[in-house]
């Protein structure tokens, strides 16, 4: 007769044991900090090295992080076509956000660029308006998009453009991630993601970035870059998208704009103009007295 014997339960890695302790808008208040203090220090060296290059310098440091993290290409063959499609489309959509949201910000201040960049999130938020409450808090957020726009329009229309262009890039961002969030293994998925993102971006950047690698100095600045504005906030953005639904962590977003304002303010030393102010209030409040539907 057979002997059944009891198999051992594996402990859970301490990893996953530690990240499901912490409260997952602990890990979106991380990702809201460094998604404008990496670029913070961004604008700094752009004094030193191309826009183009430093956004390369970005995505390359984050993109060989995550390769030697994770080595996400063990796991491909696992994946179905439409889960590498979603990879492949995170990943383009990352690398044209990084470049699209450093050309703005080398001509706009950090709080408009913020503040644009959440108008995405409003026009989701419009497809579900349902009652007079929430056309109320889109058309506060709305407006406070324009007086943004209409502040900064006349004197740098092109990183108006950059801005919006953003704006959109960053709603798919959202989208697509929270799509990875829900199906498993989402930081692997990010890993190769990031190095779809590298792919898209060595066209536009690789000539600026060259300038760096016989410096060390601004090369180990742009790795700091890298590793404050992509790996640290997007992977505090997975862990917090993983066990938030979407309206709540859409709603938290409604606080990027005054987080922009805060560390332009006190690392660039950008002080917003009271119009930059109201628009600013605008899309923040609009967004606070929305209700999820």
């Amino acid at each position: 007769m057979a002997v059944f014997r009891k198999l051992p339960v594996r402990p859970r890695p301490r990893v996953i044991i530690a990240t499901a302790s912490i409260p997952p808008h602990a890990y979106f208040l991380i990702s809201a900090i460094f998604h404008y203090l990496g670029p913070a220090f961004a604008v700094l060296l752009f004094a030193h090295v191309s826009v183009l290059g430093v956004a390369w310098l970005r995505v390359a440091t984050a993109a060989l992080i995550f390769a030697a993290w994770r080595r996400p290409w063990r796991r491909i063959g696992a994946w179905s076509p439409s889960q590498r499609r979603a990879v492949i489309a995170l990943g383009i959509v990352l690398g044209l956000m990084n470049v699209s949201f450093y050309l703005a910000i080398d001509r706009l201040p950090l709080s408009t660029v913020g503040a644009i960049e959440f108008a995405g999130m409003i026009a989701l938020a419009a497809l579900g308006v349902r009652t007079w409450r929430n056309l109320a808090a889109l058309g506060l957020a709305v407006i406070g998009v324009v007086v943004l726009i209409d502040v900064r329009l006349a004197s740098e229309p092109l990183g108006v453009v950059f801005a919006l262009a953003n704006c959109g890039l960053f709603l798919l961002y959202v989208v697509l991630g929270h799509r990875l969030a829900g199906e498993g293994e989402s930081i692997d998925r990010l890993g190769a993601a990031m190095l779809v993102a590298l792919v898209t971006v060595t066209p536009l950047g690789i000539g600026g970035a060259v300038t760096t690698f016989g410096q060390v100095d601004l090369l180990i600045a742009g790795i700091g870059v890298g590793l404050c504005s992509s790996v640290i906030p997007y992977v505090s953005d997975q862990l917090a998208m993983a066990r938030l639904p979407r309206a709540t962590f859409a709603l938290l977003l409604a606080t990027l704009p005054a987080w922009a304002t805060v560390i332009g303010a006190v690392v660039l030393g950008q002080i917003p103009s009271v119009g930059e102010v109201a628009g600013v209030a605008l899309v923040v409040g609009g967004v606070a007295i929305h209700q999820a539907e």
